[in-house]
């Protein structure tokens, strides 16, 4: 039965483990403003809703407004999933054609947790994984930020970006959508049994941070090797290398371009260096990579390497407070981890 390893940092090496440091400790601590590139046009069948929320996880808030609304939960919409221990800030969309917001609705929602700050009317339903970025701003308090130590790890952090590391949220509490992707893919992945594909989701996620970590205790997750495929940084727009020149290399230097991982799946798997990692994944977890496979999930890629927008430290009396910008999909705790050692 697999269980989450200690996946590689990729400061260790140069400055050693980070000291122990507390965040989340409340809502407050961990705030999160999910940022679209448009708005809504003021018409349409479906109402936008912008919320702000406090330990609540965004299907709860789904729920909450399928019930209020009288619709079921597939004509609730929203971009990404937000934490529940936080304040998180997004957008939802709610199909009411030709109807009006129930009354009372907004009191409803402020009772349950969920303030409205904004409402429009657009004519399309908000769809999964349309937001630009996420911008977060973090508390993190203990030994770490008595001294110079997170200082100094996040002015590397700035330099050189962030390992793009899946968050442990995405495995379940102790790990355990990571052993039920295992159990399911190993008797043969049906959509009835993981009808959201969160299970399928958990699997390639973790083939991917195991892949690299490889990388890092390589020294080869910053820059390019032969074969990989390289994504535009701030995009979804990626391309494939043969042969890595001065050139390419220079680019990941400033941040340009990051290398990237699969998503385990259907597709052309990489050749070369680039494909040699690949067959360290398909030698030590046969299970999951041929049952992915058997799945007919679609390969995808994801960059090893994010960079941090807008990066600021604040210190307060016993406390430091981190402001900074991430693009969709990835995860916070993955820079809370190169900082402090944390037991969230």
């Amino acid at each position: 039965m697999l269980e989450l390893p200690r996946w590689q940092r990729s400061l260790d090496a140069t400055l050693g483990p980070p000291k122990p440091g507390r965040f989340r400790l409340a809502p407050d601590d961990f705030v999160v403003d999910e940022v679209l590139d448009f708005v809504p046009e003021g018409h349409g069948e479906h109402l936008w809703l912008n919320i702000e929320k406090r330990n609540l996880t965004t299907l709860e808030v789904v729920k909450m407004l399928s019930q209020r609304c009288g619709v079921a939960p597939r004509d609730v919409g929203y971009s990404g999933m937000k934490d529940r221990v936080a304040v998180t800030r997004q957008w939802l969309s709610v199909h009411l054609p030709g109807k009006e917001a129930p009354e009372g609705l907004m009191q409803a929602l402020a009772d349950g947790g969920v303030d409205v700050l904004q409402h429009a009317r657009h004519p399309r339903k908000l769809k999964r994984g349309v937001h630009r970025y996420n911008r977060f701003q973090l508390r993190l308090s203990g030994e770490a930020v008595e001294t110079d130590d997170v200082s100094q790890r996040w002015q590397l952090l700035c330099q050189q970006g962030v390992p793009n590391y899946f968050g442990t949220q995405r495995f379940g509490p102790a790990g355990r959508n990571l052993q039920r992707a295992e159990a399911l893919l190993a008797r043969g992945w049906r959509k009835r049994d993981d009808r959201h594909g969160i299970l399928l989701s958990t699997a390639r996620s973790f083939l991917f941070n195991e892949l690299l970590s490889e990388r890092i205790e390589k020294g080869q997750w910053q820059q390019p090797v032969n074969g990989d495929t390289l994504m535009l940084d701030g995009t979804r727009s990626v391309f494939d290398v043969d042969q890595v020149d001065a050139t390419l290399c220079a680019r990941a230097d400033v941040l340009d371009v990051h290398p990237t991982g699969p998503l385990w799946g259907l597709g052309t798997t990489a050749q070369q260096a680039a494909g040699d990692y690949e067959a360290v994944l398909l030698d030590r977890h046969p299970s999951l990579c041929e049952g992915l496979l058997r799945s007919g999930v679609k390969r995808g890629q994801r960059a090893l390497r994010m960079r941090l927008s807008e990066p600021q430290l604040n210190r307060e009396a016993q406390s430091v407070v981190l402001s900074f910008a991430l693009p969709r999909g990835s995860f916070a705790t993955a820079v809370v981890r190169e900082l402090i050692a944390s037991p969230d």
